[in-house]
C-alpha cells in the first residue's frame, strides 16, 4: 500500500505540476517501471535522455550529448549562455548550432526525463540547463521545463577525472549532479520508491539498506562472510554469473569458458541499418556461440509469450535455421530465440499534429544473447540474477558493491569469490548526507497542493507579461529610427505610432494584473472552480488579445519595408521574424483563455502554437513604395538602373545612390545638372558619373525618348560620341580613372571588360603619369621586378608561372609597364 502511495504521488507530481522531481529507490523498487508508464500514459510533451548510450536505449531515449550537443570535457558555468554574448570566445565543444527543428522541440517541451541520474555529473546538468535556458526562459531554472531525473545515488557515480575536477571543483562542491547549481536554484522534491519487488528475503533486503546508509552493522558483515566461498566451483547446470570489476577480467573468463566446450563455434552477425553508434550496441555485433554456452538475455521479450526477460540466464541447447535453442533452469522446456530489434530514437515533430513523437534513426537487429559466464559490475546495474558469484575485491567507486549485490534475488543464490573489506564497501559522504535530509523531507498532500498552485501561477504569469514582446518590438523601432536614410515603406512610420501604446496599454496593465493572479492561484479554492477568476481571466485575455491584433498584428500583415543597406534590412527582417513568431504564440495562448483558464488544456495548445506560427514574409522591393513618392514607375526605374550598375561593377547599391536620393529624384523630376545639385547626396563627382543617365530617364519619363536636352561640361564623358575624330580609348579610361572612378566602374560605363580597363591605366603608368604604388603593393612590386629581370622583361607568362597564385597578370603589367619606362631613360 505504502509503494502504491508513493508511485501515486510521483505521479501526481509530474503530471500536474512544474517540480523538478528526483524518483529514486532502492535496487528493484520499479523505476524503470514508473518511466514506461509515463512514457504510455502521460500527455505532456517529453523527451527522455540518459548519460550513457546503452542506458538511453534500455529507457528508450537519447543520450544527453547528442540531444543537446554538449561537450564531454568539463562545462564551465555560463559557458553556454555566454556564447550568445561573445560568439567568437573559445570553447571546448564542437556542436553550437542547433537545427531549427531541434529548437522547436526545446521551446515546445514540457517534461525532460534524465534516466540513471547517478552517473550525471553537476556540470553537465548545468549544461542541459543553460541549453533550456537559450531557447525557453532564461530566468528560470531549466528554462521552465520540469525535470523528472530518475535513478539511484547508491549505485554507479558520475565519472570526473582528476584534472576535470581540478577545474570544477572551485564552482562546485562535489560531482554528483545535486551540487550542480541549477538543481539548487529549482523547486525540487525528492519521492524515494521503499517497496522492493525483486528481493523477497526481508535479512538480505536489511543488508542492502544498511550498506546504502553507510552503516554496515558487525551481524550483516558476519552474513555476506558467509558467502564467502573462494573454491566454489559451480556446475555449468546451476547457472551461475559472475560480476567483476573490470571488463578485461569478464572478458577472459567468458573466452575461456567458451574455449573449453566442444564442438563448432557459432557465428551470428548483427544487422545494422541507418545510424546505430558502437558505442550503443546491446550485445555483440559478431556474437560467438558453442552449444553449451552459458548466456544471458540482454531484452525483454517482445512475442505475447514473454519467455524470458533482461538478464535471464540459460544454456545454449542447439542451433537452427535462424533460431537459438536455449535452456533455463527456472522452465521446463527450451525456448526458441530468434533475432530481437533495438531502435536508435531521434525526436521529431509530427507535420499534422505538432506533436513531439520518435522517430527512428537506424537500428540493431541480433539474437537477444550474450556470453554470460561473467559480466562487469556496470553493466549489470539493472538486471536480476537468480544466481551470482560477486567478485568485487577490487572495487574502485562509490556503489559498485551495492550495485554488484542487489543485482541477486536473495542471499542464497549470492557467492562472494573474495572477501568484502568494510573499506571496500565505499559510500560517499555527500551521498549519505543528501539522503538523509531527502529521508527526513518527504513531500505529502500539501507539497502537491502547493506545487500545483505555484505551476498555475507561472503559467499566468508567463501568459499576461508582455516584457518580451516590448524588448523585441522596441529594438526593431529603435532600429527602424536610426537608418531612415536607408528605409523605403512605411513601416518606420508604423512601428512609430504603435510602439508608445504598448508600454501604457500592455505592458503595464498586464503588471497590474499579475498580483490578482498570484492571489487567485495562493487561494485555497481551486483556481478552476473560481468563478472570479475564471471571469477575470477571460476579460483579461480578451482586452490583450484585442490589443495585440490593433498595434501589432495589423502592421505585420499589410507593412511595406525595402532597404539598400543589406545590412540593415538582415538585421530588420529577423526582427520581424521573431516578432511575428513571439506573437502568434502569444495570441494562441490567450484566445485559449477566452472562456477561462484550464491548465491542461492551456499546456496543449501553448505547445501546439510553437509549431502552427503564422506565416511571415517581406513584400517584393517592387511593392515597396513609400507613400510620399510622387512618381513610383520613374522611382523603379532608377532603382533598376542602380541594381544593374551596381551589379556591372561588384558594389552595394547604395555606393551609387541612397534610397533617400531616389527619391527626391522621383519627386522633383531634376532636368539639369544645377537641378541635379539639389539632390541630396549628389555632388560634382556623382554628377559627372551618372548625370547624363539620370538626366536621361527623368527626359524619357517626362517628354519619351530624348536626344540629349542636357549637356555636360566638356570633361565629362559621353559614351558613343559621334564626332568625326576618334577619340584615343586608352586616353577616355585614363581621364575617367582621374575623375574618380575605379577599374571595375570604368569596365561597366565604358562595355569594356577589367583587363582591357587595366591594359589602358598600365600605359599611363608605363608613361610615368600614373603612380605605380596606386595599382600594386611595394612588397608586391619588388618581388615582381626582380623575378622580371631574371626572366626577361617580355616574359609576362613564365613569371606568373614562377610567383604563382598569389600575383595577378594585371599587377605583373603593370610593373613590366613601369620598367619598360625605367629602362628607355
Amino acid at each position: 500500500m505504502e509503494s502504491n502511495s508513493q508511485l501515486e504521488l510521483a505521479h501526481k507530481f509530474v503530471q500536474f505540476t512544474n517540480t523538478t522531481i528526483f524518483l529514486t529507490g532502492k535496487a528493484g523498487t520499479g523505476k524503470t517501471t514508473f518511466l514506461r508508464r509515463l512514457k504510455e500514459e502521460l500527455p505532456k510533451r517529453m523527451i527522455v535522455v540518459a548519460p550513457t548510450g546503452v542506458a538511453a536505449i534500455n529507457a528508450g531515449g537519447v543520450t544527453i550529448h547528442s540531444f543537446f550537443q554538449l561537450p564531454f570535457g568539463p562545462i564551465l558555468p555560463g559557458q553556454i549562455l555566454n556564447e550568445d554574448k561573445n560568439p567568437k570566445a573559445e570553447t571546448n565543444s564542437p556542436i553550437r548550432k542547433y537545427r531549427k527543428e531541434k529548437i522547436d522541440i526545446i521551446k515546445s517541451l514540457d517534461l525532460l526525463i534524465i534516466d540513471e541520474i547517478s552517473m550525471v555529473r553537476a556540470d553537465l546538468l548545468d549544461g542541459i540547463d543553460e541549453v533550456l535556458r537559450k531557447f525557453k526562459n532564461r530566468k528560470l531554472p531549466f528554462g521552465g521545463v520540469q525535470v523528472l531525473m530518475i535513478g539511484d545515488l547508491q549505485q554507479l557515480p558520475p565519472v570526473v577525472k582528476n584534472e576535470e575536477w581540478s577545474l570544477l571543483r572551485n564552482h562546485y562542491e562535489t560531482p554528483f549532479f545535486f551540487s550542480s547549481r541549477a538543481f539548487l536554484q529549482s523547486q525540487h522534491i525528492s519521492i524515494e520508491l521503499k517497496h522492493v519487488y525483486r528481493q523477497k528475503d526481508e535479512s538480505f533486503i536489511q543488508i542492502l539498506n544498511e550498506i546504502r546508509n553507510n552503516q554496515l552493522s558487525q551481524a550483516s558483515y558476519a552474513e555476506l562472510e558467509k558467502r564467502y566461498l573462494p573454491d566454489f566451483k559451480p556446475a555449468d547446470k546451476d547457472g551461475y554469473i559472475t560480476l567483476t570489476t573490470h571488463n578485461a577480467r569478464a572478458q577472459k573468463i567468458n573466452e575461456e569458458k567458451l574455449k573449453q566446450l566442444k564442438g563448432k563455434t557459432e557465428q551470428f552477425k548483427a544487422n545494422i541499418t541507418g545510424i546505430f553508434p558502437e558505442y550503443s550496441f546491446p550485445t555483440e555485433e559478431q556474437l560467438q556461440l558453442k552449444k553449451g554456452a552459458q548466456v544471458m538475455f540482454v531484452k525483454n521479450d517482445s512475442s505475447p509469450e514473454k519467455l524470458y526477460f533482461n538478464g535471464k540466464i540459460g544454456t545454449v541447447t542447439g542451433f537452427g535455421a535462424d533460431v537459438i535453442h536455449v535452456k533455463c533452469e527456472t522452465d521446463d522446456f527450451e525456448i526458441d530465440v530468434y533475432p530481437e530489434d533495438w531502435q536508435n530514437i531521434n525526436y521529431s515533430i509530427n507535420e499534422e499534429s505538432k506533436e513531439i513523437e520518435e522517430t527512428i534513426s537506424g537500428a540493431f537487429s541480433q539474437f537477444p544473447l550474450k556470453m554470460a559466464w561473467a559480466i562487469t559490475i556496470h553493466k549489470s546495474q539493472g538486471l536480476t540474477f537468480e544466481r551470482a558469484i560477486i567478485d568485487a575485491n577490487a572495487a574502485f567507486a562509490h556503489g559498485q558493491v551495492y550495485v554488484a549485490l542487489s543485482r541477486c534475488k536473495s542471499l542464497e543464490g549470492l557467492v562472494l569469490k573474495s572477501t568484502l573489506s568494510k573499506s571496500g564497501i565505499i559510500c560517499d559522504n555527500a551521498v549519505s548526507k543528501f539522503t538523509h535530509h531527502m529521508e527526513v523531507n518527504p513531500p505529502g498532500e500539501e507539497n502537491l497542493e502547493d506545487s500545483i498552485r505555484r505551476y498555475q501561477f507561472q503559467l499566468l504569469e508567463e501568459l499576461f507579461s508582455f516584457h518580451e514582446i516590448y524588448r523585441v518590438c522596441n529594438y526593431c523601432n529603435k532600429h527602424l529610427q536610426e537608418n531612415r536614410n536607408t528605409i523605403q515603406g512605411n513601416l518606420a512610420d508604423k512601428m512609430n505610432t504603435a510602439f508608445p501604446l504598448l508600454g501604457p496599454e500592455m505592458l503595464v496593465v498586464g503588471e497590474k494584473f499579475i498580483p490578482s493572479l498570484k492571489r487567485y492561484c495562493s487561494d485555497i479554492q481551486d483556481l478552476h472552480k473560481n468563478t472570479e477568476a475564471q471571469e477575470r481571466i477571460s476579460k483579461a485575455s480578451a482586452y490583450f488579445v484585442e490589443k495585440l491584433e490593433t498595434h501589432l498584428q495589423s502592421i505585420l500583415k499589410d507593412f511595406s519595408f525595402d532597404s539598400d543597406n543589406q545590412g540593415v534590412k538582415k538585421a530588420i527582417e529577423g526582427q520581424l521574424k521573431n516578432l511575428n513568431e513571439i506573437l502568434s504564440v502569444k495570441l494562441v495562448s490567450l484566445k485559449s483563455c477566452l472562456k477561462g483558464f484550464d491548465t491542461g488544456k492551456y499546456q496543449k495548445v501553448r505547445a501546439k502554437a510553437h509549431f502552427e506560427k503564422q506565416t511571415f514574409r517581406l513584400k517584393s522591393p517592387k511593392e515597396v513604395l513609400n507613400e510620399n513618392v510622387k512618381h513610383p514607375n520613374l522611382y523603379r526605374t532608377l532603382k533598376q538602373w542602380r541594381k544593374n550598375l551596381a551589379d556591372k561593377i561588384d558594389s552595394p547599391v547604395y555606393y551609387i545612390a541612397s534610397q533617400e536620393s531616389l527619391v527626391d529624384i522621383a519627386n522633383n523630376l531634376p532636368g539639369t545638372a544645377d537641378q541635379l545639385k539639389a539632390v541630396k547626396g549628389f555632388g560634382k563627382k556623382k554628377i559627372e558619373r551618372y548625370g547624363l543617365d539620370i538626366i536621361k530617364m527623368v527626359s524619357e519619363y517626362r517628354h519619351g525618348p530624348s536626344n540629349g536636352m542636357f549637356d555636360f561640361a566638356a570633361s565629362s564623358p559621353k559614351k558613343g560620341t559621334k564626332s568625326g575624330t576618334k577619340q584615343d580609348t586608352k586616353k577616355i579610361s585614363f581621364d575617367l580613372y582621374k575623375e574618380g572612378r575605379n577599374v571595375r566602374e570604368i569596365s561597366a560605363f565604358r562595355d569594356l571588360t577589367v583587363s582591357t580597363i587595366e591594359k589602358h591605366l598600365a600605359h599611363y603608368v608605363g608613361l610615368g603619369m600614373l603612380p605605380l604604388d596606386k595599382f600594386v603593393e611595394k612588397k608586391k612590386s619588388k618581388k615582381i621586378k626582380k623575378q622580371l629581370e631574371k626572366e626577361g622583361i617580355e616574359s609576362l607568362n613564365e613569371c606568373k608561372q614562377a610567383l604563382g597564385s598569389d600575383y595577378s597578370y594585371s599587377e605583373i603589367r603593370y610593373v613590366q609597364a613601369f620598367l619598360k619606362n625605367a629602362n628607355s631613360k
